[in-house]
């Protein structure tokens, strides 16, 4: 979107001057006709560009933007929240239902497989009808499924409705990213990191951690009235202040929308204001441009397409993706029978005491956020000197294929020792599970793992969006898909596999799978820099034969 509106800028400050004259009249004249009528919905095209060149990319204050990136943030962390805060229940959970833990963990497994795939559409409604209506829809959502789990009375009723919370809150993260893009540009966007990665970091350990309590103390069914509670705040949060920031329907922010995207604050003021109001909103419509009201936005399967072309077409992302998704599966594998293992070890363990297990995986995974972040950098500038990039202007994306920047080499050169932390740490926690007779090594283990595990996933990330510049919401959207179909097949299997083979050769098994993917990653720094060379040749090809139909 950035670069679209980058663009944009760029094509009016070279409009001749009578095209300028030609914009001023059409202005007026709109003006002059919609006076009595609502002030501009949405931007058009044409005017977007020309309005855009006179204003900054978005009328929010640096404040604003803090607020708004933060309230999207915190939508966020309802997805991982909601994954892992059920964990600590699921033996209570089997109990109740009468099942075993390998088909309470099939509430897990298709969890994820929702998590995976619904973004991919709720994106494209996202980008044709706004972010608001779509955060609204998901929370009305998800709220409706939490009070259907607390109610739930049967194993079927359980499972399916977990599909419906997951259709809820699935989309809540990629929603955060769209909204940062809205408003933030490349240039600025690493000062806002910070609140996005906190829902990822902070949920997986602290979900555990308050369903053990509720469990242990109010019962299962209160894990999901909370999450119900939470969920309407912060839907009444968003109704109120949350902004509109789709750059489609809103385009730098100053063009107002449908109903449907205002705030309830904003309608709210105009509407006390009354007359007042109009006659400022009259006086303020004689010097800025007014606009048509918008169609009505369609739905468009785009994301999902461009999302499935990449994933299968792109062989350097797909062997990216596979891999990273692997080490995704692995995680899952270790935290899902977190619960079941442990309460088999030490049945004198309470929920709260299991879920307090997560918390050194939350302590591992701060630690690789605070280290991976200046590494990856430091080892970029490092091999831009090589080729020649001597000063790295963090305003201007360089293009990496035609500059012949190794950014395959860049980024798994800080990943690959956390992978092999990984894959030590995989090695040995069924062993030291199985044998240590205490605490002490599985909680030592679990931090190791979340500074590997997560370490390499941000490297892993980087790179993703490094060779996917035009696609980068495609390419990340086809990661999520991968990394929760390989997930939801670990928690599916984990347990039956526990059970057959034990704890030390079921992680011996996954240490193995992590190696025997290992190679993808050689493959990648060999031949990643011809491979985006080709794709690019195929790309620029496909424009220009599009152009070449335009003209004729």
């Amino acid at each position: 979107m950035a670069e679209a509106s980058t663009t944009g800028v760029k094509n009016s400050s070279r409009m001749p001057s009578s095209q300028e004259d030609d914009h001023a009249n059409m202005a007026e004249k709109q003006h002059q006709h919609s006076a009595t009528d609502e002030p501009p919905s949405e931007l058009p095209t044409s005017s977007l560009d020309h309005h855009e060149a006179q204003s900054p990319y978005s009328i929010h204050s640096s404040w604003g933007k803090k607020w708004i990136v933060l309230a999207a943030s915190i939508s966020a962390f309802f997805s991982p929240l909601t994954a892992q805060i059920y964990l600590p229940a699921l033996n209570v959970l089997a109990k109740d239902f009468g099942v075993s833990s390998a088909k309470m963990n099939l509430t897990v497994t298709t969890y994820m497989i929702f998590q995976g795939v619904i973004p991919m559409f709720i994106g494209g409604f996202a980008d044709a009808a706004g972010r608001r209506p779509a955060y609204i829809i998901c929370f009305v959502v998800y709220i409706a499924a939490n009070i259907g789990l607390a109610l739930s009375k049967t194993y079927a009723s359980l499972l399916i409705v977990r599909c419906l919370q997951s259709t809820g809150s699935a989309a809540t993260v990629a929603l955060c990213q769209a909204v940062v893009a809205d408003i933030v540009t490349s240039a600025e966007r690493g000062q806002y990191i910070g609140f996005t990665v906190l829902p990822v970091v902070l949920a997986p350990s602290l979900g555990p951690v308050i369903g053990g309590l509720l469990s242990e103390y109010l019962g299962w069914r209160w894990i999901f009235w909370f999450l119900a509670i939470l969920a309407s705040a912060n839907l009444v949060f968003l109704f109120l202040f949350f902004p509109e920031t789709c750059r489609r329907i809103v385009g730098d922010g100053s063009a107002r929308g449908r109903l449907v995207h205002e705030t309830l604050w904003a309608i709210l003021k105009r509407h006390l204001a009354g007359k007042k109001h109009k006659l400022e909103r009259h006086s303020s419509r004689q010097t800025a441009i007014s606009f048509p009201q918008p169609s009505s936005p369609a739905f468009s399967f785009r994301p999902l397409l461009t999302s499935l072309i990449l994933l299968f077409t792109n062989t350097e992302l797909l062997l990216i993706l596979l891999h990273s998704g692997t080490i995704f599966a692995g995680f899952y594998a270790i935290t899902t029978a977190i619960p079941s293992q442990f309460h088999k070890l030490y049945p004198s363990l309470s929920d709260v005491e299991i879920g307090l297990l997560y918390l050194p995986i939350a302590g591992g995974s701060i630690a690789a956020a605070f280290f991976c972040g200046p590494a990856l950098g430091w080892n970029y500038r490092r091999h831009a000197k090589r080729v020649g990039l001597e000063a790295v202007d963090k305003n201007r994306q360089v293009n990496l294929t035609k500059a012949k920047f190794p950014i395959e080499r860049a980024r798994l050169e800080i990943g690959s020792p956390l992978l092999a932390l990984s894959i030590v740490v995989m090695l040995t926690w069924g062993w030291a599970v199985e044998y240590s007779g205490g605490l002490a090594a599985p909680c030592v283990l679990l931090f190791l793992f979340g500074v590997g595990m997560i370490g390499f996933n941000n490297s892993a990330n980087a790179l993703i969006v490094d060779i996917s510049p035009g696609n980068a919401g495609a390419a990340v959207a086809a990661g999520n898909l991968t990394r929760c179909l390989l997930g939801a097949v670990a928690s599916a299997v984990i347990v039956p596999l526990l059970d057959a083979i034990g704890s030390g050769w079921t992680y011996t098994l996954f240490a193995g799978l992590y190696l025997a993917v290992t190679p993808m990653l050689w493959v990648v720094v060999k031949r990643g820099l011809k491979w985006r060379e080709e794709w690019d040749a195929k790309e620029e090809a496909k424009k220009r034969k599009m152009e070449g139909e335009d003209s004729s």
